[in-house]
């Protein structure tokens, strides 16, 4: 659970550099935050759908639960948007651990400019040549996260293994 949280505690950190554990276990901290939002989304909303089914009539009921599914929706929404600095900065200090600047992140965006180029000038091959780009772009940032660190010292900062200059055995 440590490691979940220490980009909540490295909020805005955006200097030095975070480990392969860190940045997943983060990932997995998303991913179960979501699963919980679904999972009660899921429900409320089914007992939604269980009073139109059982309430010919009732669209007071009807009603208090939208209105809950609104709210648990507008409450995840909120919690998605307190999330995406530490979700940026954990991301950056990733990329710094591999000895990458934290521009990359930019990179599907900026290839993602050419998909509206060329929706703009309604030229398919623009548009198709983007999409490409921009899954290459992504897929580059998939393997950069995979990346075991440079060992040591880089120009971002010190070694969060503090491995040092030692042998490492993989």
């Amino acid at each position: 659970m440590e490691w979940m949280l220490m980009p909540l505690r490295r909020y805005a950190d955006f200097q030095g550099r975070s480990r392969r554990m860190e940045f997943w276990m983060w990932q997995l901290f998303k991913i179960l935050i979501n699963f919980v939002f679904t999972i009660l989304l899921m429900v409320v909303g089914g007992g939604a759908m269980a009073l139109a089914g059982l309430e010919r009539g009732g669209e007071p009921g009807l009603a208090a639960i939208g209105a809950g599914t609104i709210l648990l929706y507008v409450a995840y929404l909120i919690l998605m948007l307190a999330i995406i600095i530490p979700d940026i900065a954990v991301s950056v200090r990733r990329l710094h651990d591999t000895n990458r600047s934290g521009f990359w992140l930019l990179a599907p965006i900026a290839t993602y400019i050419l998909v509206i180029v060329g929706l703009l000038s309604q030229s398919r091959a623009i548009s198709g040549i983007g999409l490409i780009l921009t899954l290459v772009a992504a897929v580059a940032l998939l393997v950069f996260y995979f990346l075991d660190g440079t060992a040591g010292d880089n120009r971002f900062g010190p070694d969060p293994k503090s491995r040092g200059n030692e042998e490492v055995f993989i």
